[in-house]
């Protein structure tokens, strides 16, 4: 039995009325973990597992630590989980839930991430959080639910930090027949390394992220996403924090469930009646979640974006 679930397809009526289009939900956030990061790690433990690996080791203090965390749970084998100093309390405190283990290091994930490759030893299997086919191929598996179903999309939105979703999404579609249809991709302006990587014809590293879309600050997207930007349809739209934060909050009170700003990003373009989904009809959202931010933090968010968007 895969450790993700099936997820629930659905057509939100609140957003479909401020997109001017069918907007169709494919709800990601209720995968036992949080997010839709379940499938490609789960996936991928499962088959590290089959190897005989003995202990699991990440280096994300976010979904995809989680995720992690919870298939080295259900499949009975250690974790070890390499965050940055800047992973928030709550994320400690959900990884602690599932067992891991959890080691604090450095400023920022790429840290946090030379650590954690440092330990690993001959039984162990390393996680990436983005970067892997084993993770592209159990994203994918989205898409073959979509594809049991009646609805076809005409665009599919999602988010991009390091492009793993992006990545799993299109290999879902290409392996269902729908390789014709459209992706469009979202950032956060300050984690937007993708819009600059396609902007410059070449990957891109930021040298920080400024974003409050944590879940999206990847420096750099991995070569994969940049080589499907070649030969896939696609659209690349960067919104603001406050826009992102803002579809947060809308989205709990539209459908009761509360996502991370890394979501919020591509559901901004509904709540906005973004240009980007002129021409289309039926719009599915992948609605990517995230568990480790409370609606507190996305509300103070919110003021300390609103009072810079005042000071400009």
């Amino acid at each position: 039995m895969p450790l993700h679930i099936e997820t629930p397809l659905i057509e939100s009526r609140p957003l479909s009325s401020t997109a001017n289009c069918s907007v169709w939900l494919k709800l990601e956030a209720l995968q036992p973990p949080g997010s839709f990061k379940i499938r490609g790690i789960g996936a991928a433990c499962e088959e590290y597992s089959r190897r005989g690996a003995r202990r699991f080791v990440s280096s994300s203090g976010g979904n995809a630590g989680l995720a992690v965390a919870y298939a080295g749970r259900r499949l009975s084998t250690p974790v070890t989980v390499v965050v940055p100093e800047t992973t928030s309390a709550r994320a400690r405190e959900l990884l602690r839930q599932e067992a891991a283990e959890i080691i604090v290091h450095g400023a920022s994930w790429h840290e946090a991430n030379l650590l954690a490759q440092s330990m690993i030893e001959e039984a162990d299997a390393f996680l990436h959080p983005f970067d892997d086919p084993l993770l592209w191929h159990g994203h994918a598996t989205m898409i073959d639910e979509l594809a049991r179903s009646t609805m076809t999309p005409d665009a599919v939105v999602l988010s991009v930090g390091g492009g793993g979703l992006l990545c799993g999404v299109i290999e879902g579609l290409r392996r269902n027949g729908l390789g014709q249809v459209p992706v469009i991709a979202v950032e956060t302006a300050g984690a937007a390394s993708f819009n600059r990587s396609l902007q410059a014809g070449k990957l891109i590293e930021l040298a920080s992220i400024s974003s409050v879309a944590t879940s999206l600050g990847a420096k750099r997207v991995c070569e994969q996403a940049f080589q499907w930007s070649k030969t896939h349809s696609m659209r690349s739209v960067v919104v603001s924090d406050h826009a992102a934060l803002e579809a947060c909050e809308r989205f709990l009170a539209d459908h009761r469930l509360l996502v991370e700003p890394a979501c919020g990003a591509s559901l901004a373009l509904a709540y906005a009646g973004s240009r980007a989904l002129a021409g289309f009809s039926r719009v599915l959202f992948i609605v990517c979640g995230g568990a480790t931010a409370t609606i507190d933090q996305i509300r103070e968010w919110s003021t300390k974006a609103a009072a810079r968007r005042e000071d400009l």
